[in-house]
């Protein structure tokens, strides 16, 4: 008898606290997938560090034996100059003579702040450049996210919105099936073109790259991670690449549309319905739980869908489609016309009666 109220009482619990439960569930699963990312990077690149370290310590002390006129702390202030000195761009080695700040490196150093890759390859060297690099920033990347997101949503509803409603109309296929092979065919299309052959162009001209690192730089940077152990144009010579303005100018510009083609990708995946109904496990009851009058605006953006899809087969001219907050008037209007009022003898029969 207890065990049964116990496993009833735990029934309802778990039913009245799903979300938190499954939010609870997701935070775990996400710092256990911390823990098991920090464990195989120490595990993988650990041993690589130690024996990164034993050549160089070999290698400065072969070179204060083979020139017994420099001293040890000489060649220690020497390289803490030169590191020092390499953490702001600026290299010591004969191919590092081209400069930093001119007009088209200004150009890619800005993108990567805007857009906040930041590879640190270059950074604001004078007070003055580190005060206006905060201001610039401030304004500017939410400038980006306005731009980004006004451009990714109109494109969002060329290659994504309208052949999807085209092939439901044409095919007569469920829409979430459809979603999710136009998803996969984009990602397919925007890997082949944002990374695999930008990867196979990088390798032509970075001669010191490996087709691996080539992809591994193309992905760091489209995803704004940014690590900057590898730049292009900083690692080959003068005379590997005579037209330097001209490949970080190009570069710049396929940061940028390659930044937008990742997020029409991300936002194409996000908006499938198996990924909003995945989602809705792990928000609040409140949050979860459409009420009526939600419910009703959006089966009236499905009618509008399909409506205006017609109509595009018709005209170039689209609908005009009602604001969320003009259906919702529009709903409470019709809710307050469609409520009993209470009855109302008429003047005429009252004055009778009395």
């Amino acid at each position: 008898m207890v065990r049964s109220c116990a496993e009833g009482w735990c029934a309802r619990f778990a039913e009245r606290h799903r979300a938190a439960l499954s939010f609870g569930l997701l935070v775990l699963c996400y710092v256990l997938y911390l823990l098991v990312g920090a464990g195989i990077f120490s595990a993988v690149e650990l041993p690589y560090e130690h024996r990164l370290r034993q050549e160089l310590k070999t290698a400065r002390e072969d070179f204060l034996n083979e020139n017994a006129c420099v001293s040890d702390a000489r060649l220690e202030e020497l390289l803490a100059r030169a590191l020092e000195a390499s953490n702001y761009g600026v290299s010591v080695l004969d191919n590092g003579t081209e400069p930093n700040w001119d007009f088209v490196s200004s150009l890619f150093f800005t993108s990567t702040v805007l857009t906040t890759t930041g590879y640190g390859h270059s950074v604001p060297l004078s007070d003055e450049g580190k005060a206006f690099c905060v201001f610039y920033t401030l304004f500017g990347i939410p400038m980006t996210l306005l731009f980004l997101s006004a451009v990714v949503e109109r494109i969002m509803s060329l290659v994504t919105r309208r052949p999807v409603s085209y092939f439901h109309r044409r095919w007569g296929m469920a829409r979430s099936t459809l979603a999710a092979i136009h998803a996969t065919c984009l990602s397919i299309i925007m890997a082949l073109f944002l990374l695999i052959i930008p990867a196979w162009i990088f390798i032509r001209v970075e001669k010191d790259w490996s087709f691996l690192e080539a992809l591994y730089f193309c992905f760091i940077s489209l995803t704004t991670i940014g690590l900057g152990d590898y730049v292009p144009g900083e690692t080959h010579s003068k005379e590997g690449n005579p037209h330097r303005q001209f490949y970080r100018l190009a570069i710049t510009v396929y940061l940028l549309l390659g930044l937008v083609c990742a997020l029409v990708v991300l936002e194409t995946c996000c908006e499938l319905p198996q990924m909003k109904r995945f989602r809705q496990r792990f928000y609040r009851e409140k949050t979860r739980d459409l009420d009526s009058e939600t419910s009703t605006i959006i089966d009236r953006d499905h009618m509008i869908d399909q409506l205006s899809d017609t109509f595009d087969q018709s005209t170039d001219q689209p609908p005009v489609i009602p604001s969320v907050s003009e259906q919702a008037a529009s709903l409470r209007q019709e809710n307050k016309s469609l409520t009993p009022t209470a009855y109302t003898p008429a003047l005429g029969s009252a004055n009778g009666r009395s």
